[in-house]
């Protein structure tokens, strides 16, 4: 059995969720969160808990076990606390602001790079070379996270670019020098 499939999900106080035959809805303080299960993964909602179990040990049913329980998981700490996901800019010019509700990025190029938000995701900048992206759902916020650093990708000879907080950037040496 999977160690992660097998915990049960605590559901917080305030979290509403229902069960309509693999369609799951979340429903929470920040927001409501809808998905499609795998139909064959059996989710059982008792009064604060939440297990998932899966029919067999086929290889499929093993697979979608720890996945489905990360999710449910991810569903119900999305609509309570929510999440986020932090940016750095780095190198001389570089700046981020919010224009409305756009995130406009100055990095190096001709023109600025204005991103727009869907609906649930928010940018925050509190200062020039820092962007926060935030939102219920996890992977909305991690794409949009990774599509703001493809703007400008670090760069291994200096490290300029636009980066994920704390990542370490591998650097190259650069030429050498001529040989006497």
């Amino acid at each position: 059995m999977s160690r992660i499939g097998r915990k049960p999900i605590t559901v917080p106080s305030g979290v509403d969720i229902t069960l309509d035959n693999s369609v799951i809805t979340v429903k929470g303080p920040k927001g409501s969160l809808t998905r499609e299960l795998h139909k064959d993964i059996k989710v059982i909602i008792e009064e604060n808990l939440i297990t998932i179990e899966r029919p067999s040990d086929n290889k499929l049913h093993r697979s979608l076990h720890g996945t489905t329980r990360s999710v449910v998981n991810n569903m119900v700490s999305g609509v309570t606390e929510g999440f986020s996901r932090t940016l750095e800019l780095v190198g001389v010019g570089y700046r981020a602001s919010k224009v409305g509700d756009k995130l406009v990025l100055n990095v190096g190029y001709s023109h600025p790079v204005e991103i727009t938000p869907e609906p649930g995701i928010e940018f925050d900048v509190p200062t020039n070379t820092k962007i926060i992206v935030n939102g219920i759902n996890k992977e909305r916020v991690g794409e949009y996270a990774a599509n703001i650093r493809s703007v400008r990708a670090p760069e291994p000879y200096k490290g300029k670019g636009i980066k994920y907080e704390g990542e370490r950037i591998i650097r190259k040496e650069g030429k050498a020098g001529k040989k006497k």
